[in-house]
């Protein structure tokens, strides 16, 4: 008996051929996502909040690069939810396998920056939700469901299951609203003079030296050497400190990463700060329904003194502007250079939530005690010594 289960009979559909109560399918092939992408695309346009991570083209460039490299590991499964017939929740995930437990986690892995369900705004969240996990972990069985970054407001924080457990610290999660403002030097005169005047004075330090310029990647190639630069500079930026991120962990995500700048799904923009035509700070991101979504920025910390991703953080915003964007998503996690920008910020929470009593054992021990004892301990350790333990524990 899975957790699941302990909930109340009217909380879950009684049959899922009950058209007045609920439908729940789970499809594991791009064929069945293929075969509901209209649909899909119709969810995404009434959701609210719906974000890129749980958008079509995000599920399509997962596949495709999972069918690329042919991992035979790779174990999707998108959870839908019907009533009278028509689609009106869906949730995408996969299986990865882990030493102690198997976790359904949002399509991608570490991939996404948000978790998060597409919901019908008139429909139960909660009813819709139990009603796919039961399918998704009757498709794709697994110990528990990890939710890595559920934002607040979401859909998937009003349906969170009760007995979900909070886990981590809550992060948040900076942006820049544009839509309040009728272009990007109404929304620049909002900022502090005393800040506008430092920026002013770094970008005249570094005139002094020679030109800066911004450069917005005009094709694919352009791209792919932003990407590239981006994902190394940060890498090495991440090693440096003595730090990782989950994502950064996974060998697979330079190549992810890689693939995007050529995706047909992936709406990127890539863009460069540079310094006599060198790049002192470089950022890109997705468009998607009106939001940019700042996915890997890396900056020349030999620089740092004047402020790079400061500077080239401006260049960004007036960049979304100009494609008419309603929204600069920053992401996690909270930066002072993001701050200096930001309209406002969202708090993001990872829960995680037990399929089994081994998941419910994992959670309360790992994490809920071990995983922050060790993050705790890891941080107190001296930068090398950090890094070296990483080092040794991505080797095995």
């Amino acid at each position: 008996m899975t957790t699941l289960d302990a909930f109340a009979v009217s909380d879950i559909p009684r049959a899922v051929d009950d058209a007045a109560t609920g439908n729940a399918a789970a499809i594991t092939t791009r064929a069945g996502l293929e075969a509901i992408a209209a649909e899909w695309t119709d969810l995404e346009a009434i959701a609210p909040g719906a974000t890129l991570f749980q958008s079509l083209g995000w599920a399509r460039s997962i596949f495709d690069f999972e069918a690329a490299r042919r991992n035979s590991q790779f174990a999707p499964v998108i959870a839908t939810w019907r009533e009278r017939g028509r689609l009106v929740a869906l949730l995408p995930l996969e299986r990865i396998r882990g030493r102690f437990r198997t976790a359904l986690m949002p399509l991608g892995g570490a991939f996404p920056q948000y978790a998060d369900m597409l919901a019908d705004p008139r429909i139960d969240a909660e009813k819709a939700l139990i009603g796919m996990l039961k399918s998704a972990s009757a498709a794709r069985p697994a110990d528990i469901v990890a939710w890595l970054k559920v934002r607040a407001g979401s859909r998937l924080a009003a349906g969170m299951l009760r007995g979900a457990v909070a886990t981590g610290e809550a992060q948040g999660a900076p942006f820049v609203s544009l839509a309040t403002h009728q272009d990007f030097d109404s929304y620049f005169k909002t900022l502090k003079t005393k800040t506008r005047k430092n920026m002013r004075n770094a970008r005249n330090r570094f005139e002094r030296e020679g030109a800066l310029t911004h450069h917005v990647a005009a094709n694919a190639a352009e791209a792919r050497a932003i990407v590239a630069r981006t994902v190394e500079g940060r890498a090495g930026r991440l090693k440096d400190q003595g730090l990782t991120s989950r994502a950064f962990t996974d060998p697979a995500f330079a190549g992810f990463c890689a693939s995007l700048a050529t995706s047909a799904d992936a709406k990127l923009l890539a863009m460069s700060l540079r310094h006599r035509g060198e790049p002192v700070a470089e950022q890109w991101g997705f468009m998607h329904r009106g939001r940019y979504y700042a996915f890997v920025a890396s900056r020349d910390f030999e620089q740092s003194d004047e402020s790079p991703g400061k500077l080239h953080l401006k260049e960004v915003i007036e960049t979304c502007f100009a494609h008419g964007l309603e929204t600069a998503d920053l992401l996690v996690p909270v930066m002072p250079y993001k701050l200096t920008w930001a309209s406002g910020v969202t708090e993001v929470t990872d829960f995680a939530f037990p399929l089994t009593l081994r998941g419910r054992l994992s959670i309360a021990l790992w994490d809920r005690r071990l995983r922050p004892l060790a993050k705790r301990v890891l941080l107190a350790m001296p930068k090398r010594l950090r890094g070296a333990v990483l080092s040794a524990v991505g080797r095995r």
